[in-house]
């Protein structure tokens, strides 16, 4: 950074502040974003849920559907894919939702993970 006083012995502190502001922000236009487009909560975002050793069917089973609100049959489906597959995404959406749906299904320490 260059100093406005090649002693870098400051008379006016202000005019000092005002010269680094003023270098600092030359040449650099100001661009203008737009807020609900980068917003996380309209960012698609998908929970996956990871196949492990430790968990039964049954304890899978209901954490997904206290998760995401879904019918057994819904649960059992995720499940067998997770089951057979290593993975299965259990929710897809808005970041807020797949954080509460990520959070509800490490409540019993299953593998998750949020893309996005």
């Amino acid at each position: 950074m260059v100093f406005p006083n090649p002693a870098n012995v400051v008379s006016d502190p202000v005019e000092v502040i005002d010269d680094i502001h003023d270098q600092m922000t030359e040449d650099k236009p100001i661009e203008d974003v737009d807020e609900d487009a980068t917003s996380d909560e309209q960012t698609p975002a998908r929970v996956i849920l990871f196949n492990d050793a430790w968990h039964t069917f049954e304890e899978v089973i209901g954490q997904i559907i206290k998760a995401i609100k879904c019918d057994t049959k819904k649960a059992e489906q995720i499940t067998m894919e997770v089951h057979t597959k290593g993975k299965a995404v259990v929710y897809e959406g808005e970041m807020t939702e797949c954080l509460r749906v990520n959070s509800v299904l490490e409540e019993i320490s299953l593998h998750t993970q949020i893309e996005v």
